[in-house]
C-alpha cells in the first residue's frame, strides 16, 4: 500500500515552491511527521513531512522542479510493500546510484551529467577542491565509463576528449525562488520608489561601556547575550513615533500612518539574506528585543522560520557592519518606506572639546521613499538615532 506525498498549503497567496531537496533517500525508513523534502517558496523554505510511517517510495518530482500546492511529488510505501520489491530494481538506476554515493557532495550541474550519462560518481576521481568532482572529471570519464544498467537501452554516448589542464571553466546554477524574488523586489523599489539615502556617523563609546560593564549580568538575568541591535531598535522606535511619516508607507492614493512598530530584522541564512518581524518592538524591552533576533538567527539557519515570521514589517534594521561593511547605501523594502543601514565598529579621529581623540565610530545610512518622507524629517529621524546611541539615558527617560 502506498501513500501519496503532496505539496501542503505554504501561505497566504503562495501557490508554487520549488524543490529545494529530497531528505530521504528511497528505501529509507521513514517515521510519521519526519521531515523528508525541502521546499523553497518566494521568502522561507518549508519542510514537507511524511503523511504516514512507511518507506520512502517514489520520487516523482526532481530537486529544483517548481510544484504547484496539492502536486503530487511522491510517495511512502508501507513496510511490506517495500520489502516486496526486488533490489535488482532498486540498484539498476541512474539516480539511485548517484543518492547511495556516500558523502560525495555533487554540484546541480555535475549531477545532472553523471545522471545523462549514467555513471558512478564514486569511481571518479574528483579534481576540484577537497577532492570535489567537477563538470570536466565527468566529461572525462565518459569514453571509458561502464555506464550502469537501466531499464531501457540508454543511448549511445559519443567519445568526449578530455579538455586540457588549463581550460577554463564554468559553471550554470538556476538561481534558487528566494533568489529569484528578492531580486524581483530590489528591483521593483528601485522602479518604484524616489529613493534617496542620508548618512550619518555615531560614537559607539557608551553603548561600548555599557555592554562591557552589563553584559555579564545581563546574560546571567536574561539568559541572551546583550548585543546593540537591542539598542538600536530601541533607538529607532522612539524616532519612529517623534517621525511617524518614516513609518508609515503609501497605499494608492493614501498615506499609512502606524502607531506601533514592526521591526524587520536582516538575518543571514543558508540561501540568502530573510527579513523576520519584531512585532509591537516599540512595547518590548531590550531583553525581549535580543532574545527575539537570536531565536530569528538560529531559526533561520536551520530552516524553521515560518511564513508568518516574516509578513508585514513598517521598518527595516540590516547590519551590514558583521560582514565588515563600512558603509552602503540600502534598499528599500517594499511596501516600507525607510530602512536603516549599520556597519562596521572603527576606532577613526574625531574632535571633542577641540582636541583630536581617537573614538569607535560607526556610519548610519538612511534609504528613505521621497515621495512620502521629506529630507528635513530624514535627517531629524537619523539624528534622533544617533543621540540615542551616543547617550543611552535617553532611551531610559524617553528624550
Amino acid at each position: 500500500m502506498s501513500t501519496e506525498v503532496i505539496v501542503p498549503t505554504l501561505g497566504e497567496s503562495i501557490a508554487e515552491a520549488t524543490l529545494g531537496q529530497w531528505l530521504k533517500k528511497p528505501g529509507e525508513a521513514v517515521a510519521a511527521d519526519e521531515p523528508i523534502a525541502s521546499l523553497e517558496t518566494d521568502k522561507v523554505a518549508v519542510e514537507v513531512t511524511a503523511p504516514v510511517a512507511g518507506v520512502m517510495g517514489a520520487q516523482v518530482v526532481s530537486e529544483g522542479a517548481t510544484v504547484n500546492v496539492g502536486a503530487v511529488i511522491g510517495v511512502i510505501e508501507s513496510s511490506a510493500a517495500a520489502a516486496s520489491v526486488p533490489v535488482a530494481s532498486a540498484v539498476s538506476s541512474p539516480a539511485a546510484i548517484v543518492e547511495d554515493s556516500g558523502d560525495l557532495t555533487l554540484s546541480p550541474s555535475v549531477r545532472r551529467l553523471v545522471l545523462e550519462h549514467g555513471l558512478d560518481p564514486t569511481k571518479i576521481k574528483g579534481t576540484g577542491k577537497d577532492g570535489r568532482l567537477t563538470k570536466d572529471d565527468v566529461l572525462a570519464a565518459v569514453p571509458f565509463a561502464s555506464p550502469v544498467a537501466t531499464a531501457e537501452s540508454a543511448p549511445s554516448v559519443q567519445p568526449v576528449l578530455a579538455p586540457a589542464a588549463s581550460a577554463r571553466g564554468e559553471e550554470r546554477v538556476r538561481m534558487t525562488r528566494l533568489r529569484q524574488t528578492v531580486a524581483k523586489r530590489l528591483k521593483e523599489a528601485q522602479n518604484t520608489a524616489a529613493m534617496l539615502t542620508t548618512f550619518n556617523d555615531v560614537d559607539m563609546t557608551a553603548v561600548m561601556e555599557a555592554r562591557t560593564k552589563y553584559k555579564d549580568l545581563f546574560e546571567k538575568k536574561h539568559g541572551v547575550r546583550l548585543g546593540f541591535m537591542g539598542f538600536f531598535t530601541k533607538a529607532v522606535c522612539m524616532a519612529l513615533r517623534d517621525i511617524p511619516a518614516v513609518n508609515g508607507s503609501i497605499e494608492g492614493e493614501e498615506i499609512v500612518y502606524r502607531n506601533y512598530a514592526d521591526i524587520s530584522v536582516a538575518v543571514s541564512a543558508p540561501n540568502g539574506l530573510v527579513v523576520p518581524v519584531i512585532r509591537d518592538a516599540q512595547d518590548m524591552s531590550v531583553a525581549d528585543i535580543e532574545r527575539t533576533i537570536g531565536d530569528f538567527g538560529a531559526r533561520a539557519k536551520d530552516g524553521s522560520l515560518t511564513m508568518e515570521d516574516m509578513k508585514g514589517g513598517t521598518f527595516t534594521i540590516s547590519n551590514g557592519g558583521v560582514f565588515g561593511s563600512l558603509m552602503s547605501t540600502p534598499i528599500i523594502n517594499p511596501p516600507q518606506s525607510a530602512v536603516l543601514g549599520l556597519h562596521r565598529i572603527e576606532d577613526r579621529p574625531v574632535v571633542r572639546d577641540g582636541q583630536i581623540v581617537i573614538r569607535p565610530m560607526m556610519y548610519l545610512a538612511l534609504s528613505y521613499d521621497h515621495r512620502l518622507i521629506d529630507g528635513r524629517e530624514a535627517v531629524t529621524f537619523l539624528v534622533a538615532v544617533k543621540n540615542a546611541i551616543e547617550d543611552p539615558t535617553r532611551l531610559l527617560i524617553d528624550l
